[in-house]
């Protein structure tokens, strides 16, 4: 099983819904949903935009200064289900913390860390979104213009009117 062989947690998605994996889904709202919202983004530069901002400032700012908090344990006490949480702590504090990585890479991670600035960030993921939002509502707008002219009713006067008839005498 290969998930064995590379020491890897399998997790399956929760009874009776295949088409999800609550596991990954979770983080839909944080990762996702709360910086691009619920819009349709389907043209080339939205992509373009979405994926240079995941690719920079988004995956920078999450990994290095948004507190994440995790669960350690759930208990349940009577009708009840008591959480406790560890430390809110960075992906960034928590890879160093965790012994996983060498000591060059660590130094390679802290230098890039002293060289962000988080308000700087920050200030470019609301531009990069502020022009998301501007290029969705351009596409929609030209989409509107578009089909209004495309569904546009004739006027029914054209209907009416009858053109003479060609090569008849008229008396």
């Amino acid at each position: 099983n290969y998930c064995e062989k590379e020491s890897l947690e399998f997790t399956r998605s929760r009874p009776n819904k295949k088409n999800d994996n609550a596991y990954i889904e979770q983080k839909n709202w944080t990762h996702v949903r709360k910086t691009v919202g619920y819009l349709r983004y389907d043209t080339d530069q939205e992509l373009i935009l979405i994926n240079s901002l995941y690719e920079k400032e988004l995956r920078l700012y999450k990994n290095f200064f948004s507190p994440v908090m995790k669960l350690k344990e759930k208990e349940r006490v009577g009708g009840r289900v008591k959480r406790k949480y560890d430390t809110p702590k960075t992906p960034y504090q928590r890879l160093l913390g965790s012994g996983q990585i060498s000591d060059e890479k660590k130094k390679e991670l802290e230098a890039i860390y002293r060289s962000l600035n988080p308000a700087e960030l920050k200030r470019k993921v609301e531009e990069k979104t502020h022009r998301l939002y501007q290029l969705y509502e351009q596409k929609k707008r030209t989409t509107e213009a578009n089909s209004s002219k495309k569904q546009r009713p004739r006027s029914v006067t054209n209907y009416m009117i009858q053109p003479p008839a060609i090569g008849l005498r008229v008396k």
